[in-house]
């Protein structure tokens, strides 16, 4: 028999019991006649406190709740990749069959299909010992993806008495049967349930040491994150933090992207659908969405809800990575997030930290970025989960609680700038606020696959950059015209940087995505202009008569002339500039 209890109180999403309810902690139960689903979040000695994913409009008190027993959790198997998703895991085409275009209260639809039959490939056999995380079968999910159905981590040892012969199975259909050591037996199908508030465990954790390429050239070369790593991408209204995820998710290696859109406005929401069922994946050739999954939860839709999204697109990655794939994740927006707990936080008369925000807020999002990591999984295999978490505060003050106790849990900071953003710079990544932690733990990845000099004409770069910063302080004072030559070069050679290298254009075919031997080829070359130029400036050259050949100009287009393909036309570049120095000298020599 399930246990009850009856309504006390209502307070927006918030719903309290009287008495003894013999509810646990994290239980998902079912509230009221059309059955809505909420979680237990405290229990006293007399009072049970719920809290309902759906909208709690017209319940009152006296009606039941019913307790299922199961913390609230997420259905893990095939059919999880090209769908999209509620916060709650609910299919929304599912849900628009049966309520129509908004979700309806209390709609009851199945996470996974489960009449459709899967071609299924069995990996075990009868007397095969089994542990946590083995895989018993292979299922091809897409056309990109194949996916495995493995022993749930609460299975640590077993051994396999009964297995179906290949062939097509539903997710629930028992496929192995397994005895345990204390003797009992266990039927395991193609899918698994798994509470989305508990980590799947591990057997290894690994420090950084593969770099998450995004062929963004402000990203892999300046602000690098690795596989297993987080980042957070904060900026005002407009400034791009969407767009920047968006690039991520089509253009970087990882094999699997996890998109939750976690109290975006709906009509954002929508463009990603229609972006990502359009796009063609540049790695396979297949459909982008058919190694994408997307969790839609809009602002519109019920806070609770909101806050519980998060936790079910990071389970869903982690199961992925059981399975020995890299997996990024795009959260848009932890703030919106954030302003969920903050809500429910006041429904519960808890007392307020800085700006409204519970006191627990800094332990909730060190408790989701903690999540990510390059893992050892309990098979042998090894994935990753990747967190990119876009922040929006109010404002585009980064001063505020979230993204400053998001900065403390993230080794990877992309800070977007309005002024960036409106001179139409993208992606309007402000170089001198942005870092990345990572960068020293990649080094040796980038001296073995890319080039020995990589990290140090990125230094190089950086420098360059942060002496125009400090140059242009002087020149708002007193003109650019009474500087000396070499610093006039300086502020040059930092237009090419900022125009030639970190600006990029999404919609150019050779733009979009750039390969880190371009990237590197890039740099070098732009090195080379300042090293000569600096030659001819050491020799009495003014800067005006340097301008004079176009030369800065042709190096600026270097992203779009040079195909990604064609790197070797680098050197006609270099020739280019050999001829420059040569002919500037023999003009003005």
């Amino acid at each position: 028999m399930s246990k009850t209890g009856i309504i006390y109180g209502v307070n927006g999403p918030v719903i309290y019991l009287k008495g003894d309810t013999g509810f646990k902690i994290s239980e998902m139960v079912y509230v009221g006649p059309e059955k809505l689903v909420g979680e237990v979040i405290g229990l006293k000695k007399h009072m049970t406190t719920v809290q309902v994913f759906e909208e709690t409009t017209g319940l009152k008190p006296g009606e039941t709740v019913i307790g299922t027993g199961d913390a609230i959790s997420v259905l893990l198997g095939p059919g999880i990749i090209h769908n999209i998703f509620d916060g709650i895991q609910r299919p929304l085409a599912e849900i628009a069959q049966a309520s129509g275009k908004y979700i309806s209260r209390g709609v009851s639809v199945d996470s996974l299909d489960t009449e459709k039959k899967w071609e299924t490939h069995i990996t075990v056999k009868e007397g095969d010992v089994i542990g946590a995380g083995t895989v018993i079968a292979e299922t091809q999910e897409t056309a990109s993806i194949l996916h495995k159905s493995m022993v749930p981590p609460t299975i640590t040892h077993g051994t396999v008495i009964h297995a179906v012969p290949d062939g097509a199975y539903t997710v629930l259909e028992p496929i192995v049967t397994v005895r345990l050591d204390d003797g009992t037996e266990k039927e395991l199908a193609l899918a698994q349930k798994w509470p989305i508030r508990v980590p799947r465990p591990t057997y290894k954790r690994f420090p950084a040491s593969v770099p998450l390429l995004t062929g963004q050239r402000i990203l892999d070369t300046l602000f690098p994150i690795a596989k297993g790593g987080t980042a957070a991408v904060p900026g005002g209204f407009g400034t791009g933090k969407t767009m920047t995820q968006h690039q991520i998710a089509k253009w970087s290696d990882a094999d699997i992207i996890i998109y939750i859109g976690c109290g975006e406005r709906g009509n954002e929401m929508t463009q990603v659908l229609e972006d990502f069922s359009k796009l063609i994946d540049p790695k396979s050739g297949n459909l982008m969405m058919d190694r994408t999954t997307l969790i839609a939860n809009t602002s519109n839709m019920p806070v609770a809800a909101r806050e519980a999204s998060i936790y079910t697109g990071v389970t869903l990655a982690e199961y992925y990575r059981d399975m020995g794939y890299d997996v990024a994740i795009m959260a848009d927006s932890t703030s919106r997030w954030a302003e969920a707990l903050r809500e429910l936080s006041g429904r519960l008369e808890e007392m307020p930290a800085e700006e409204g925000f519970p006191a627990y807020l800094a332990s909730k999002l060190s408790a989701f970025y903690e999540r990510a990591g390059m893992m050892q999984n309990l098979n042998g295999t090894e994935g990753s989960v990747s967190i990119i978490g876009a922040v929006s505060p109010q404002g585009g003050d980064f001063s505020e609680p979230v993204t400053q106790n998001t900065k403390r849990f993230v080794r990877c900071f992309w800070g977007l700038d309005k002024a960036l953003a409106y001179a139409r710079h993208f992606p309007a990544i402000q170089w001198l606020t942005s870092y990345s932690e990572y960068l020293e733990d990649l080094t040796p990845w980038y001296r073995e696959h890319v080039s020995p000099k990589f990290v140090y004409d990125r230094n190089q770069i950086m420098a360059i950059l942060n002496q125009e910063s400090s140059l242009m302080e002087i020149v708002k004072l007193i003109g650019s015209d009474v500087l000396p030559d070499d610093q006039k070069l300086t502020l040059e050679i930092a237009r090419v940087i900022r125009l030639g290298f970190l600006q990029q254009n999404a919609f150019h075919q050779e733009d979009t995505s750039v390969p880190m031997e371009k990237q590197f080829l890039m740099m070098e070359t732009i090195l080379y202009l300042y090293e000569k130029c600096r030659a001819l400036v050491n020799r009495g050259m003014p800067v005006s008569v340097l301008k004079e050949d176009n030369i800065f100009e042709r190096i600026i287009a270097i992203k779009y002339e040079v195909p990604n393909k064609e790197l070797e036309r680098f050197d006609e570049y270099h020739k280019d500039i050999d001829r420059f120095y040569d002919n500037v000298l023999e003009r003005n020599g």
